[in-house]
């Protein structure tokens, strides 16, 4: 069975179909590649064949890309040399998407060759947009789902399959960089107003729009811009007045959006400024080299295992209970506060059934209209149509009625943060649902096995714990309590694949995984404002090592007060155990003040009568004065990031984490540990763990036992052992 296979009409037009085997969307692999070049060299020989169509076997697609595997492929042919491997690998795709390109033509006269199509049915993304900009006209089919872009840099790398040069000598490089440097997709008729794509028709015309135009094209419609005589890019040169501006621009929008940290965004700019100054053909081999550079780089490799590699295993039920189907049909959403009210939102997007209850009938109309403030703007963005508003609102009951929960299969409680009103709303839901019907809590701390006590049957008791905004963030914390059985799991995980988010599961423990590590680094924030280092040192140390957000900020994005309620609680839990006082004086006296966080304008930064922030509260440093002395930059860096990652390793080592994938993923997803790395395992993993143990040793002499070193890193460190080596999907396989 091959990849690509080839038809001639009576006519003389040979359409090559690409359809990739066992898989629901076209990849490109290595083998791909010889299939392709074979058909097009017999294509070009054939002088029965007058053109090419190049379209796709999937319904709906073109496309999804490479193969990311082949790039591990590529490095291990190449034996102690992988960078000449990737490069070598990329310059022969060049070689085959040019012969595409100059089809035949007399390279002097740029005659004689044959016209080739490419007819998109739909989603064209990475080299499923990049192999069509290599053809001398791209047909796009009418579909509004259908997403068209070069996506690459949204997971470390860049289109380096010619992507990069190709889209900015079409367009030019201001048009192109949000194409290229925010990897935006659009749908076919945006991608032709954009210049990206050449025609959109009708799903139904597709093939025969690609044929009347192939059999009419003449010599100068099949020769790109750049091969001709006197070509200039679009929007000018880098040394032409306006290209200078352009470029300087550029230049620093990436470093002010990337902060440094992001290698494959500087790569990008580096390969089309310095591909601006060559020929087109040598521009392509600038463009594999900064490509190689970028995947020689373990920043990528970290990223593309984590933001796809990994992501897209756990979203497919990697660590799924063996058990029958699960969707979830109707499901019942307690509480229509913020939480409760975002549940509902994708539950009900996602087309299932959705009942909201509320104390009062006041509070869950308010908990609807939540969704319709969501619809009402799409619409304004012309993203959503009014009859679409209308069928999700129509799946949407309001009511404080608990009858209304009758045949729910999923149950999802989302009230106060309060063991009795909890135990409450699950004994009046439990009265009215079937037997079968799994519960699930959306509790952010809150012991599961504690909260499944008030339940009839604990092993259908599970956690879903969803972020904040959830209509906007992607990870969805699944928590298996003591009692948890695999049905409840699987129900989970079916729930979350439904509303198209990202689950990860863990085991019951205090603050799960993603608050147990992100608590820390705000602790550790607080606990360095008090020891007076600057609290723009703090906040610029995290940003520079890829944090979205200072310490600082976060707490008061989540507020101060919520910050107490957390200390608090966790102080009585513990007891003299408790290891963050010297938090406590900081953030229990913001909260006497009043400085609450965002919420009351007031917080660890100043904001305006409309919330803005403002700066840095100057009331900060009259209470604890800044240090004559400041601590290095990396230091400062080194706290924040271990104070994560060891929490990160402690749960693995307590049996709280099951896959140091989901630890990779659900760090980035949840609470945007620095994307750069990959996660807190694939950090340590590029620090080495015995680098990382001997790191750890010298922050607990200097700071104190909350960087001890975790007994496991210890051993791993003294035997020379990584996390993906020994804890990571390969390494259990072969176990």
């Amino acid at each position: 069975m091959t990849d690509f296979t080839m038809k001639t009409d009576a006519d003389g037009v040979a359409t090559i179909l690409w359809d990739t085997q066992g898989k629901s969307m076209n990849v490109m692999t290595l083998d791909g590649w010889v299939e392709l070049e074979a058909l097009i060299d017999q294509a070009l020989a054939d002088d029965a064949i007058k053109g090419v169509i190049l379209t796709s076997g999937k319904p709906g697609s073109f496309a999804g890309g490479m193969d990311l595997k082949v790039i591990a492929k590529m490095k291990e042919m190449a034996g102690d040399n992988p960078a000449k491997g990737l490069f070598d690998g990329i310059m022969n795709a060049h070689r085959i998407m040019r012969k595409i390109e100059r089809a035949g033509m007399d390279p002097k006269t740029l005659k004689g060759g044959k016209p080739i199509a490419c007819a998109l049915p739909g989603t064209a993304l990475g080299i499923g947009l990049e192999i069509p900009l290599s053809c001398h006209r791209i047909f796009a089919a009418d579909n509004p789902k259908a997403k068209i872009g070069l996506p690459e840099i949204m997971v470390g790398i860049f289109p380096g399959a010619g992507g990069t040069t190709r889209l900015t000598r079409k367009m030019g490089a201001m048009t192109a960089s949000p194409f290229l440097l925010e990897g935006k997709l659009s749908d076919p008729k945006k991608a032709k107003a954009a210049g990206i794509v050449d025609e959109v028709v009708p799903a139904d015309e597709l093939l025969s729009a690609a044929k009347d135009w192939v059999l009419n094209a003449k010599d100068a419609d099949i020769v790109k811009p750049w091969d001709q005589k006197g070509y200039k890019m679009p929007g000018g040169a880098p040394y032409s007045p306006s290209g200078f501006m352009t470029f300087v621009g550029a230049s620093a929008m990436v470093n002010g959006k990337t902060k440094g940290v992001y290698p494959a965004a500087k790569a990008l700019l580096s390969a089309v400024y310095e591909g601006a100054l060559v020929p087109f053909d040598t521009a392509l081999k600038v463009e594999a080299r900064w490509f190689t550079n970028v995947l020689m780089n373990p920043s990528s490799s970290a990223m593309i295992n984590s933001l796809f590699v990994n992501k897209e295993a756990l979203e497919k039920g990697a660590n799924r209970p063996d058990v029958a189907d699960e969707t979830v049909k109707k499901v019942g959403v307690l509480g229509a506060g913020m939480m409760g009210a975002g549940i509902a939102y994708v539950s009900a997007k996602a087309g299932i059934e959705v009942v909201l209850i509320d104390s009062t009938q006041e509070a869950a109309d308010r908990g609807k209209s939540y969704s319709t403030g969501i619809l009402d703007k799409g619409i304004s963005r012309r993203k959503v149509t009014e009859e679409q508003k209308e069928a999700l609102l129509a799946r949407i009951t309001a009511t404080t009625d608990y009858a209304a929960l009758e045949g729910c299969d999923l149950i999802v409680e989302a009230v106060f943060e309060d063991p009795s009103v909890k135990a409450e709303v699950t004994a009046k839901a439990e009265a009215v649902i079937p037997t079968d019907a799994i519960f699930a809590t959306n509790t952010s701390t809150l012991p599961i096995s504690d909260l499944a006590k008030a339940s009839k049957r604990p092993e259908q008791f599970i956690g879903i714990h969803f972020f904040s905004p959830v209509d906007k963030m992607l990870l969805v914390e699944i928590i298996k309590g003591k009692e948890t059985g695999s049905r409840a799991v699987a129900k989970a995980l079916d729930y979350v694949r439904q509303i198209r988010k990202t689950p990860i599961v863990v085991n019951d423990a205090r603050f799960f995984y993603a608050n147990r590590c992100i608590i820390p680094y705000i602790n550790e924030g607080i606990r360095m404002v008090k020891e007076g280092v600057a609290p723009a040192l703090i906040e610029n140390a995290a940003k520079l090592v890829g944090m979205p957000l200072g310490p600082l900020q976060l707490v008061d994005e989540t507020s101060i007060d919520l910050g107490v309620k957390i200390a608090k609680a966790t102080k009585s839990a513990m007891g003299d155990a408790y290891p963050d006082a010297a938090v406590d004086d900081v953030l229990f006296w913001m909260a006497d003040e009043g400085r609450l966080g965002r919420k009351s304008k007031s917080g660890f930064y100043a904001y305006d009568d409309n919330g803005k922030r403002q700066g840095l509260w100057e009331g900060l440093a009259a209470k604890y004065p800044e240090a004559d002395a400041q601590p290095e930059l990396i230091e400062v860096q080194h706290r924040l990031l271990f104070a994560q990652v060891l929490e990160a390793v402690r749960a693995l080592e307590e049996g709280v984490l099951e896959d140091i994938r989901e630890g990779d993923v659900g760090a980035i997803l949840g609470w945007g540990f620095a994307p750069w790395s990959g996660g807190p395992f694939s950090w340590l993993d590029m620090l080495g763990t015995p680098y990382a143990a001997e790191r750890c040793d010298q922050l607990t002499e200097t700071y104190g036992d909350r960087f001890s070193t975790p007994d496991l890193l210890r051993e791993m460190a003294g035997k020379g052992h990584s996390f993906y080596g020994r804890f990571g999907p390969q390494a259990q396989t072969a176990a």
